[in-house]
This record gives structure tokens, C-alpha cells and sequence, in this order.
């Protein structure tokens, strides 16, 4: 059955191909992929001190441009100190191993390569899918290699230039007990891991119109679905927003949740054509 989907949009022409010959094709995907990613991590390696000062920093140093930028906002907006910041100016990380430094170096250098070279690796993901595509189904997804990026993208930097520097000043300046007796010191692998699981988990979070797509096009979700558990997903966005934003002000917490509203508002929209797409096909074939 799956050899048959991969081989139905074939022509009468080719040849249709056999289980190893598509586990080929899929390993030289892998394979170029793969190749990409090592280039740009190449790159990455070798430029690493720039890069971690420079950007893997970014988020725990008091001149990082959210700080700055939210902090001038909200004088702007008469709103006095509400958007800024706690200091994270104190923080230091520390290695408790010798290969520590080495090993977060390859890990920043993997997942860089990753997400500068996402964008070809969907690519050749889809060079591989598309074979068993109908013609209405191409159609259906034109420019899907397009908005997959450019939403994983844009994940990506609402992760890092906002969910980052108020997720890493509230976890800085949280402590337990009013003597001050805990300090903390977070060690370079623990702000890595937490680092990369912030970017790469809203970049995917950042997917859930595309994900609205796809689950509406097979029936597995409605605009209906969506819409009645849409305050749920509004509590749960807001409980997430408040947890992570360090000061109380309805302002902090707006600038966190309103991008997540928005996608899934998105969602819905998105699954409200596709819904009208199929029934007035489905009207077409009938009538």
C-alpha cells in the first residue's frame, strides 16, 4: 500500500519503484540534509567565539536588544519601569567538567546548522514526498515549503529575542527564602539545553497553522473543534504567560501571549478555508 502511494503519481512511462529503491532516494536525502547541516555548523565552529558572545549570550546580557528595546517601550508609552526587565547583568555560567566548553560547542554548532539550514532540509523532505502526490494535492500545498520556513523562522526569533530574556530573568531572579543564602550560577550546558529547548520549541509551537492545515484537510479537526476549545487554549496560554513573565503587569504578559493568540486564531481561519475549500469541491463532484 505505501509503495503504491509513493508510485501513483508516476507516468505510464517510468518505472515504478521497488521498497529498497525508495529507502535510496530517502537515504540520499538524509544524506544531503545532513551535509548541509555539517557545512553550516562548520561555519558556526569556527566563528564560535563571536557566535556564543554575540548571540548565545544575547539573552543574559544587559545590553541585549529586548532588554533595551521593551525598557525604552515602555517609557515611550508612559508606562514607566512596567517593561523592564529584572537585571540578569550577574549571571555566570560555569563548567563543572573538562569537556564541557567542547561538547556545548559542537551542540551550539549541530543546532545552528540546523536552523540556519532548515529551510533546504524541508526542502528535501518534500523532493520526497512530492512523487506521491495527487496533482490537486500539489496544488493544495504550493508554496508550503515557503511558509513552513518562514513560520519556523519566526518561531525561532520569538523565542529568542522574547521568550528567552523573560523566561532566563525570571528563572535568574526567582530564589526561595528572604535570607539571599541561594545563589545562582546555571552552568553553560543547563543554559544551552534550556537555550535551544526555548528556540526550537517555538519555532515547532509556530507550526500550529500548518498543523491546522494538514489535520483539517484528512478530517481530523474542525473550525467547530477549534472554536470550542479555543478559552481553553486562552487559559492555557495565559497560565504559561503568566508563570514566565517576572513582573505582574498586564503589559508584560500581553507581549508573550498575544503572538500564541494570534497564531491559534490563525489556525482557525486556516481550517475555516480549508472546510469551505472541500465542501464546495465536494458540491462540484455531486452536482
Amino acid at each position: 500500500m505505501a509503495l503504491n502511494l509513493l508510485n501513483r503519481n508516476r507516468g505510464e512511462g517510468e518505472d515504478e519503484m521497488s521498497f529498497i529503491d525508495h529507502l535510496e532516494a530517502l537515504r540520499w536525502h538524509i544524506v544531503r540534509s545532513a551535509f548541509a547541516i555539517v557545512i553550516v555548523a562548520i561555519v558556526i565552529f569556527i566563528k564560535m567565539n563571536w557566535i556564543f558572545d554575540t548571540i548565545i549570550r544575547g539573552p543574559i546580557r544587559k545590553d541585549f536588544i529586548s532588554y533595551t528595546g521593551l525598557c525604552n517601550l515602555g517609557h515611550k508609552l508612559h508606562m514607566g519601569d512596567a517593561l523592564c526587565l529584572d537585571s540578569v547583568a550577574g549571571l555566570q555560567l560555569q563548567t563543572t567538567q573538562f569537556g564541557s566548553q567542547f561538547i556545548s560547542s559542537i551542540n551550539i554548532a549541530i543546532v545552528g546548522g540546523f536552523v540556519v539550514a532548515f529551510p533546504y532540509v524541508f526542502w528535501e523532505l518534500w523532493r520526497f514526498v512530492k512523487p506521491a502526490l495527487s496533482p490537486k494535492e500539489l496544488k493544495s500545498s504550493r508554496g508550503g515549503i515557503f511558509w513552513v520556513s518562514f513560520f519556523f523562522l519566526l518561531g525561532v526569533a520569538f523565542g529568542y529575542f522574547l521568550l528567552a530574556p523573560f523566561t532566563f530573568s525570571f528563572l535568574f531572579n526567582y530564589s526561595i527564602g528572604a535570607a539571599g543564602a541561594i545563589k545562582t550560577i546555571p552552568t553553560l550546558d543547563d543554559y544551552v539545553e534550556n537555550l535551544v529547548d526555548i528556540i526550537i520549541g517555538s519555532g515547532l509551537a509556530f507550526q500550529l497553522p500548518l498543523v491546522s492545515y494538514v489535520l483539517t484537510s484528512i478530517g481530523l479537526i474542525t473550525p467547530r473543534f477549534l472554536r470550542t476549545y479555543r478559552k481553553y487554549a486562552y487559559v492555557a496560554i495565559l497560565f504559561i504567560a503568566a508563570i514566565i513573565t517576572p513582573s505582574p503587569d498586564w503589559m508584560s504578559q500581553t507581549i508573550v501571549a498575544l503572538p500564541l493568540i494570534l497564531l491559534y486564531e490563525l489556525s482557525i481561519r486556516v481550517s475555516v478555508r480549508v472546510t469551505k475549500r472541500q465542501e464546495k469541491r465536494d458540491n462540484e463532484e455531486w452536482s
